[in-house]
């Protein structure tokens, strides 16, 4: 997009805007990972007449297809990305580390999946990087000497060491706010029943979800056919959930057609934007593999079977490390209903040891978060309490739409 948008700040917003003098807030959104875990958050300050809150996504010459797209189907107001880079903000939101240094305003950096210390060893960013990373390091949270974050949010206590050996200027911003992904899906549980009537799932009926982060050791990238298998052998619903990033990567029609004849048998294929989390709250098993989605689904206590794992490339300690450690892995010479007895019989060690792991604030983080983001515009927190923490029902994709 060229030119500028005529928004409600700048030279001659006095004459444009009908509620004056609100904070500015802007959210970040170069991917749709990132901007999923974002929208959690903008509930959280959005109804207070105080604030406007207005979307970018970066346009830097490495830009993910189907983002911008996304973000417009929210109905915010979006800034061309060179207009972003060139106003001050009351308040930025920012669930990556992408292009922090070119953005005015108070950042408050969350991580955009489960933890803020990456599961793997090795930055994908990197081409073919040989040092590791986990996230936290200075190269990602300073630059020229300045820390980037306002407040950096951790989801647990167990993270602040690792920050303070990898960069301890910037412990001074951190704030261990739990996770609020984790927070809407427990809370969501009592309503299990209407996220399982909304896939179609009758009563004593059996959901499986075949869960897949992205790259070629994730489950669609190792066990393509694992969604038809499960189809035939499961016994029940079976659902498809996938990473963003290989509807970005392949293109939507790309990724229906190649699951085109599962659909026609009866596969639930969750889109990307949203319905994961409501998935999983509805699955009786899921067959996931070193992905952020298979943490927080043995994290809400579903009994999980690793249909993949990569061999090299996870930190050891890591969320993804400990649900390797903890469930059993994906027989393929075996029939897959007589594998959930054996997920099942590991399903509460699972959760005990993912919750923990996974936050130390549980139920806590949007009150965590909501007065980081009104100390950072420098706003009294309004009086009324926290809006509705449950997720979304899933809306699975229709067969005809492959």
């Amino acid at each position: 997009m060229t030119g500028w948008i005529r928004g409600p700040f700048g030279l001659g917003a006095a004459s444009r805007v009908t509620l004056a003098g609100c904070r500015t807030v802007l959210v970040v959104v170069p991917t749709m990972t990132a901007g999923t875990r974002l929208l959690d958050l903008v509930p959280l300050l959005e109804a207070d007449h105080r604030v406007q809150v207005v979307f970018t996504v970066p346009h830097t010459g490495d830009t993910w297809h189907g983002v911008e797209d996304y973000v417009r189907r929210q109905g915010g107001l979006v800034l061309p990305w060179h207009q972003a880079t060139r106003h001050a903000f009351d308040l930025v939101l920012a669930a990556s580390h992408r292009h922090l240094a070119d953005l005015h305003g108070p950042i408050l950096l969350l991580p955009h999946g489960a933890g803020s210390l990456m599961s793997r060893r090795l930055s994908r960013k990197a081409g073919a990087a040989t040092t590791p990373t986990t996230g936290l390091d200075r190269e990602l949270l300073t630059f020229r000497g300045r820390v980037l974050p306002a407040a950096l949010a951790l989801t647990s206590d167990d993270e602040l060491p690792a920050l303070r050996e990898l960069c301890p200027e910037a412990e001074p911003v951190a704030v261990v706010a739990g996770d609020i992904c984790l927070d809407r899906m427990l809370a969501s549980l009592p309503l299990r029943r209407r996220y399982r009537d909304a896939l179609g799932v009758a009563e004593g009926e059996r959901l499986t979800v075949v869960s897949s982060t992205w790259s070629t050791e994730s489950t669609f990238g190792q066990r393509p056919e694992l969604y038809r298998r499960a189809l035939v052998e499961s016994g029940g619903r079976v659902a498809a959930v996938l990473h963003p990033n290989i509807w970005t990567v392949h293109g939507t029609r790309q990724v229906r057609a190649w699951l085109a004849d599962c659909l026609r048998a009866g596969l639930l294929l969750i889109p990307p934007e949203e319905g994961w989390r409501g998935a999983m709250v509805a699955a009786d098993w899921v067959l996931g593999d070193h992905g952020s989605t298979t943490a927080y689904a043995a994290a809400i206590g579903r009994p999980i079977t690793l249909a993949t794992f990569p061999r090299d490339d996870i930190r050891p300690g890591s969320l993804a490390d400990l649900v390797r450690e903890a469930a059993p892995a994906l027989d393929t010479g075996r029939p897959l209903a007589a594998q959930l007895e054996v997920a099942l019989t590991r399903q509460e060690h699972l959760r005990e040891t993912v919750a923990a792991a996974l936050s130390s604030r549980p139920g806590g983080a949007a009150a965590v978060l909501r007065a980081t983001m009104y100390r950072l515009l420098n706003l009294p927190e309004p009086a009324c309490g926290l809006p509705t923490a449950v997720v979304p029902l899933p809306v699975p994709l229709e067969a005809d739409d492959a």
